[in-house]
C-alpha cells in the first residue's frame, strides 16, 4: 500500500539524514546550521548541493557515483525527499544528506565558503517572476554567500527560455562558462553525470522535448547584475 503524506512526514521525522527547517524561527536555523557544519564528520570531501531536489534522485545518483563527495539535496516538499532520503537509508549512503527548507534562505544552512557546486535540475522558469527564478541576480547572491570562489552552478532545464536567461546572466556578470549544449542527449550520451535522468526528465524527453544544460564558475562580487536586454520566450 502506498504511503500517504501525512505518513511520509510522520516517518521522516526521525530519518537521521534529513533537517527540517522551513521559514522559522532563527535558533532553529542556527541549529541546524550547526548540525550541517558537521554533518560528514569522517571526511573533508567537496560538499555539493542540488536545489530543487524532489525526490531526490540526482543527489543519490550522484552520490553513487562520487563516494568521494558529499552531496545535499534541498526541497520545501518532505514527501518529495522522503523517497531519496529513505533510499539512501537502505543504501547506507553516508555521503547524502537532505535539507527541507526554502531555498531563498540557503545561506543561513551553511557557512561561508562551504559549497564546491550547486545543481539546479529543471526549475520552474518563472517568466513572469524574475526574483523567484533560482539562476536570477538575487538567488546568484546568495549561492556566493556559501560557495567557495570559481564554485560552480549547473542548470539543465527543457526551457529555451531558461536556458537564454541563463547565458545573458553568465554575459551580464563575466562568467565563465564550464560546457554548455542546447541538445544534451543527442551530443553527449556518454557522460555519466550529465545522462543521470529524473522521472519528470524522462517524461519530457518521451514528449520529444530537447534537454539544455549549461555549467559556469561563480566569481564573488559585490554586486550581481541582471540582463539589460529583453528573453526571447
Amino acid at each position: 500500500m502506498r504511503k500517504t503524506k501525512l505518513q511520509k512526514f510522520k516517518e521522516i521525522e526521525k530519518f537521521s539524514n534529513v533537517f527540517q527547517c522551513p521559514y522559522t524561527v532563527l535558533k532553529k536555523k542556527i541549529k541546524i546550521k550547526n548540525k550541517l557544519s558537521n554533518l560528514f564528520p569522517q571526511n573533508d570531501n567537496p560538499l555539493i548541493l542540488e536545489l530543487g531536489c524532489g525526490k531526490g534522485e540526482y543527489t543519490t545518483n550522484l552520490a553513487r557515483l562520487f563516494p568521494n563527495k558529499n552531496f545535499v539535496g534541498v526541497d520545501i516538499k518532505g514527501a518529495r525527499i522522503y523517497s531519496g532520503a529513505k533510499q539512501a537509508l537502505m543504501e547506507h549512503l553516508n555521503n547524502v544528506a537532505f535539507l527541507r527548507t526554502n531555498i531563498d534562505i540557503i545561506n543561513h544552512f551553511f557557512i561561508q565558503n562551504k559549497i564546491s557546486e550547486i545543481w539546479i535540475p529543471f526549475p520552474d522558469p518563472q517568466i513572469k517572476k524574475i526574483n523567484k527564478r533560482l539562476i536570477s541576480a538575487r538567488f546568484i547572491k546568495y549561492y556566493s554567500n556559501i560557495l567557495i570562489n570559481n564554485g560552480i552552478i549547473h542548470l539543465k532545464t527543457d526551457s529555451d527560455f531558461l536556458f537564454n536567461y541563463t547565458r545573458k546572466i553568465i554575459e551580464a556578470n563575466n562568467f565563465r562558462i564550464l560546457f554548455q549544449t542546447n541538445d544534451l542527449y543527442k551530443n553527449y550520451q556518454t557522460d555519466k553525470i550529465l545522462t543521470i535522468k529524473t522521472f519528470y526528465e524522462q517524461q519530457w524527453l518521451n514528449k520529444g522535448l530537447k534537454i539544455k544544460y549549461i555549467s559556469f564558475f561563480l566569481q564573488k562580487k559585490e554586486i550581481y547584475f541582471e540582463p539589460k536586454s529583453g528573453i526571447d520566450i
